[in-house]
């Protein structure tokens, strides 16, 4: 009889962005091709990497002080199921969590807030492209990773406008942040989603589908499964570092200062 896939993993981050620490229950725990342990829970608060933003890090254990300590190192989605990749800490003397028992999540804070920055920082560039007269732009592949994030989008800008176009994205992402503004997440049927993101989705949201829509502040939402900040002036502030063009594409690099929280 052929093994049954584990059920779909509950992303319970979807639901409350800004919850470091939880409770799940364990339903497997086997080894990944590199060696490393991979545990199954029902419920998780631990992002897993995709869409240019890095997963989250922590450990999971039965309390905040069990000596049985497993340390999350990577997380991944595969159809539906999260995998949290790691280690049991050397104290654990060989004892391992076991499936069935309620565990407890511990997301580092400090990994997830400046992840969480980086990628609302993305999000805000998308809306000053369009504030300073780039709005031919269209979005491309944005990444957010910590050595060095950008945003990319379809199109280009004459290099003559590069360095002009760097100021006044900078100059316009600071003020919007300095105003600040609520960040909203939620799981929206697709009129909904429609009408909260300006009345157009992009073309790989199936028409019918239940997307989660991002809105920061009172600008036009987005789809997008990451972690925010709960306010745009969290973001700190930012430097527009360098604008780069080249086959048809725009690349916008950008570094964040210290946190104003």
């Amino acid at each position: 009889m052929a093994e049954e896939p584990p059920m779909k993993t509950n992303l319970a981050y979807f639901d409350d962005m800004w919850n470091l620490t939880s409770k799940a229950k364990l339903l497997s725990h086997s080894q990944g091709g590199d060696g490393r342990g991979a545990l199954i829970l029902d419920s998780t608060i631990f992002y897993p990497q995709g869409g240019g933003q890095p997963s989250d890090t922590g450990f999971i254990s039965r309390s905040e002080s069990d000596r049985i300590k497993f340390v999350v190192e990577d997380v991944r989605l595969k159809d539906g199921v999260v995998f949290h990749y790691g280690h049991y800490e050397e104290n654990s003397s060989g004892e391992e969590l076991e499936g069935g028992q309620e565990v407890c999540l511990f997301v580092d804070e400090q990994r997830r807030r400046l992840n969480s920055r980086l990628h609302t920082a993305g999000h805000l560039l998308d809306w000053c492209v369009r504030n300073v007269g780039l709005g031919h732009l269209e979005p491309g592949k944005g990444y957010h990773f910590p050595d060095g994030p950008y945003v990319e989008y379809k199109g280009t800008i004459p290099q003559n406008d590069w360095l002009s176009k760097q100021k006044e994205l900078e100059l316009n992402a600071n003020e919007l942040i300095s105003n600040g503004g609520k960040v909203y997440a939620a799981i929206a049927s697709y009129e909904e989603a429609l009408d909260l993101c300006g009345g157009g989705l992009p073309e790989y949201i199936p028409v019918g589908s239940t997307p989660r829509v991002v809105k920061l502040g009172d600008n036009p939402g987005c789809p997008c499964g990451g972690t925010h900040v709960a306010d745009i002036a969290e973001i700190g502030s930012m430097k527009v570092s360098q604008i780069r063009t080249k086959k048809g594409f725009t690349k916008v690099f950008y570094t964040l200062g210290d946190s104003l929280v």
